[in-house]
C-alpha cells in the first residue's frame, strides 16, 4: 500500500489542489476571463482523472496488503501449531520421565517406611512388655503396702471408734439420767403445782375469796395510776345506803351539799359460769357451750342491774358505773355475746372494763383531772403575774431613784478627781518627805477602825 508511486500520485493532487485554491483566490483581469475558465476545467478533468487513478492504486495496494496479510498469519499459525505440538511432545516425556522417576522413589520410600515401621513395631512391643512387667511389679508391691496400711488403719479406726461410741454412750447415758432426774423433779414441782392449783381452785369457789382477787387486782390498777385522795374504797355512794361499793374514783366536780361526785367501780368475777364455759368449750361440746355462755351472760346482767341500783345515785354519783372483770378472758368472753355490751349501757348505764380496758381508762381520767387542775390554776398564775407587774413598776421607780443618786455620787467623784489634779500641780514644786516623816507627821488610823466608825 506505501509504494512509491501512491505517495508520487499523492504528492500531485496535493499540488493540483494547491494551484486550484491559488487561481480561485487570486484576481485575475478581465480580459483573461475566459482562459482561466478553461484552465480551471482542465484541471479539474485532471484532478478527477488523478483521483480516480489514486482511488484504484489504493484499492489494489490496499487488497494485495490484505493478501500478504493472511499469508502471514497463515505461516504464524501454522508455526504457532507446530511450535505447540513439539511442546506437547516435549512435556509428555518430561511427564513420563517424571512420573517413573516418582514411581521408583515411591517404592523406594514404601521400603524404607515398611522397614523403619517393622523395626518401631518390634521395639515399641519389647517395651510395653518391659512396661508391663515393671507395672506389674510395682502394682504388686503398691496392693501389698496398701493392704499392710489399711490394716493398720482399721485397727486404729476400731480402736478410736471403740473408745469414741463409749464416751459418747457414757456421756449420753449421763445426760439421759441427767434429764430424767429433772424430769421427774418438774413432775414433783408439776405435782405441787396441781396442787397448788386446786388450792386456788378451791379458795375462788368461794364467792368471798373471789371477791378479794377482783378487789386486790382493781386496787393494784388504781394505785398505778391515781394519788391516794383521789380514790377511796369501800365508798356508799347513796346517801342512807348500807351497801358499800369496792372503789369510787373522786371527780373534780361535786354535788350540791358540797359532798364529792363519785364514779363507782365494782369488781365482779363469775367464776363458777366461766370455768363451766371453757370446760364445754375443751370437751367440743355444742350445746353445753350455747348454755354456758347464756348463763354466763344472765350472772353479768343480774351483776350489772345489781350494781346499777345500789350504787348510781345522781347528782352524787356519775350517771354510770363500771363493771370491772379482773381477767381478759373473761372480758373478751363477754364481749364475745352479741349486744351484751350495748344492752347494759342502756338498760343499766353499766360499762365493762377488763385489765388493759380499765388502765386505759384510767389513765384519760387522770389526763383530765391534770387539765382541770391546770385551769383552775390558770387565774392564780395571772393573780400572781398581776401583783409581779405591780412590783415590777415599784422597782422601776427604785432603780430611777438609784440611777440618780448613781450620778450624783458620780459627779462627786469626778469633781473630787478635778481638785486632786489641781492640788497635784500646786505640789509640783514641793518636795516630797520620806515615808517614815510622812507618816510621823501624818498618822495613819488603822483600816479596821476605820471600817468599824463607818
Amino acid at each position: 500500500m506505501n509504494t512509491p508511486e501512491t505517495w508520487w500520485m499523492l504528492a500531485l493532487l496535493l499540488a493540483n489542489l494547491l494551484l486550484l485554491v491559488w487561481l480561485l483566490v487570486r484576481k485575475p483581469p478581465e480580459s483573461s476571463g475566459n482562459g482561466r475558465t478553461e484552465l480551471l476545467a482542465g484541471m479539474a478533468a485532471g484532478h478527477d482523472k488523478l483521483e480516480h487513478e489514486l482511488r484504484r492504486e489504493i484499492s489494489e495496494s490496499s487488497r494485495s496488503g490484505r493478501q500478504e496479510l493472511g499469508t502471514t498469519f497463515a505461516t504464524f499459525q501454522q508455526t504457532l501449531l507446530q511450535q505447540g505440538a513439539e511442546a506437547t511432545r516435549t512435556q509428555n516425556a518430561q511427564i513420563d520421565a517424571f512420573a517413573q522417576q516418582l514411581g521408583l522413589l515411591q517404592k523406594n520410600l514404601s521400603d524404607t517406611l515398611s522397614t523403619q515401621l517393622q523395626s518401631l513395631s518390634e521395639s515399641n512391643a519389647r517395651r510395653m512388655v518391659e512396661v508391663r512387667a515393671t507395672l506389674e511389679t510395682q502394682l504388686a508391691q503398691l496392693q501389698q503396702t496398701n493392704s499392710t496400711k489399711l490394716d493398720e488403719m482399721r485397727k486404729t479406726v476400731d480402736e478410736k471408734l471403740q473408745a469414741t461410741l463409749e464416751n459418747r454412750l457414757g456421756e449420753s447415758f449421763k445426760q439421759v439420767a441427767d434429764r430424767l432426774e429433772q424430769v421427774h423433779k418438774g413432775l414433783g414441782e408439776m405435782q405441787t403445782l396441781a396442787q397448788g392449783v386446786g388450792d386456788l381452785k378451791h379458795l375462788l369457789t368461794n364467792v368471798k375469796t373471789r371477791g378479794i382477787f377482783g378487789e386486790a387486782q382493781l386496787s393494784a390498777l388504781l394505785e398505778q395510776v391515781f394519788t391516794v385522795d383521789q380514790y377511796a374504797a369501800q365508798v356508799v355512794t347513796r346517801p342512807g345506803g348500807k351497801n358499800p361499793v369496792d372503789f369510787a374514783i373522786k371527780l373534780p366536780g361535786r354535788s350540791d351539799s358540797g359532798e364529792p361526785l363519785w364514779l363507782p367501780i365494782d369488781a365482779k368475777f363469775p367464776s363458777a359460769d366461766y370455768e363451766a364455759l371453757l370446760d364445754a368449750q375443751q370437751r367440743a361440746d355444742g350445746p353445753g357451750v350455747e348454755m354456758a355462755g347464756k348463763a354466763l351472760e344472765a350472772r353479768i346482767r343480774l351483776e350489772a342491774k345489781s350494781i346499777s341500783e345500789k350504787y348510781i345515785e345522781p347528782p352524787y354519783t356519775t350517771d354510770f358505773a363500771i363493771l370491772f372483770l379482773p381477767t381478759e378472758g373473761l372480758y373478751a368472753e363477754v364481749l364475745r355475746r352479741p349486744g351484751l355490751m350495748e344492752s347494759l349501757q342502756r338498760d343499766h348505764r353499766i360499762t365493762l372494763a377488763g385489765p388493759t380496758t380499765l388502765l386505759a381508762m384510767l389513765n384519760s381520767l387522770q389526763m383530765g383531772f391534770r387539765t382541770l387542775a391546770l385551769e383552775k390554776r390558770s387565774s392564780e398564775v395571772w393573780q400572781v403575774l398581776g401583783a409581779v407587774k405591780t412590783e415590777f413598776g415599784k422597782f422601776g421607780d427604785v432603780l430611777a431613784k438609784v440611777k440618780s443618786q448613781t450620778e450624783t455620787v458620780l459627779n462627786t467623784l469626778s469633781s473630787a478627781e478635778q481638785r486632786s489634779r489641781v492640788m497635784g500641780k500646786a505640789l509640783r514644786n514641793v518636795e516630797a518627805l520620806p515615808e517614815a516623816d510622812s507618816v510621823r507627821l501624818i498618822p495613819l488610823e488603822p483600816l479596821d477602825k476605820e471600817t468599824d466608825e463607818a
